[in-house]
């Protein structure tokens, strides 16, 4: 492959939650408060759906099956308009936090409610939090049992909530080979992973490093990127949580009044598709 040339396309995710839902507003917001929350995932959701109707790009949905329960037209339209709808788990919880036996119940809940309410069968699973982690190496094994085929809960990074900084950089195989992990995309420099595939990292950096980030992956390791954001992310109006702590309010906060511009601009400069649709022969060998 030459210096200019890619990948046919990259992959776009977007992790269906709402603001208030987020891990890091564990231990101000508790979830039995959250039905006292005015909620603005729909309306931010139907905005990507809008944004990636506009420019032809078909997304990956990983779904709370709690949003499943409250909006089940939002996630009849997000099928409806072509994209792969896939599970966040159940209510948001980190995979660190829930023993074997809780995570099979968590993936078994979302996977049911999300094909209920859609009609189409759902195959892939992502973390909250990329929370698969070397303490809980039997996450895989529980996927299988569950009745997914793909897993993007790995990042390949050192960061003080998460990540597997020794992990594969890029699609590989647990589970008997039978369940394929597809990593959050990171670049490659001095020795060190550096993310690049989205989040608070994307708000922070300028548009042309994550640029020139995703076009090293694509030519140098040439690999599909993995991209991902929420909904709350291009919602600067959404409200304020009282009390964080400074880390917290920055990495929530940061530039949100930015995202969506940004996030047109990728749209615009790369080809994407759904995991399915990038990964189809890597899926289809793992079945």
């Amino acid at each position: 492959m030459n210096e200019h040339s890619a990948p046919t396309a990259n992959a776009m995710t977007v992790d269906v939650e709402d603001y208030f839902q987020v891990s890091a507003f564990e231990s101000y917001v508790s979830r039995e408060n959250w039905k006292n929350f005015a909620g603005r995932v729909e309306h931010n959701t139907d905005r990507i759906l809008e944004m990636f109707s506009a420019h032809q790009v078909q997304a990956t949905f990983f779904t709370l099956g709690w949003v499943a329960e409250h909006y089940p037209d939002l996630v009849k339209r997000i099928v409806s308009a072509g994209h792969d709808l896939a599970s966040h788990g159940w209510d948001h919880r980190r995979v660190t936090n829930l023993t074997r036996q809780e995570f099979a119940t968590d993936l078994k809940m979302s996977k049911e409610k999300l094909e209920d309410v859609s009609g189409t069968e759902v195959n892939g699973y992502r973390a909250p939090s990329y929370s698969f982690t070397r303490e809980n190496e039997w996450t895989h094994d529980v996927l299988l049992e569950q009745g997914y085929a793909y897993s993007s809960s790995i990042a390949p990074i050192k960061h003080d909530l998460y990540g597997i900084p020794d992990a594969p950089r890029f699609s590989h195989r647990y589970a008997e080979q039978r369940i394929l992990e597809l990593p959050i995309t990171t670049v490659r420099l001095l020795n060190k992973n550096y993310p690049c595939g989205g989040g608070g990292w994307f708000r922070l950096y300028p548009y042309g490093v994550s640029k020139w980030a995703i076009n090293r992956v694509n030519h140098k390791d040439q690999e599909p990127a993995i991209f991902y954001f929420h909904p709350w992310e291009i919602d600067p109006d959404q409200p304020k949580i009282d009390n964080l702590d400074t880390r917290t309010r920055f990495r929530h906060y940061q530039n949100l009044e930015k995202m969506e511009g940004k996030v047109v601009k990728l749209l615009k400069d790369f080809d994407w598709q759904t995991i399915p649709q990038v990964y189809a022969d890597q899926l289809k060998s793992a079945a």
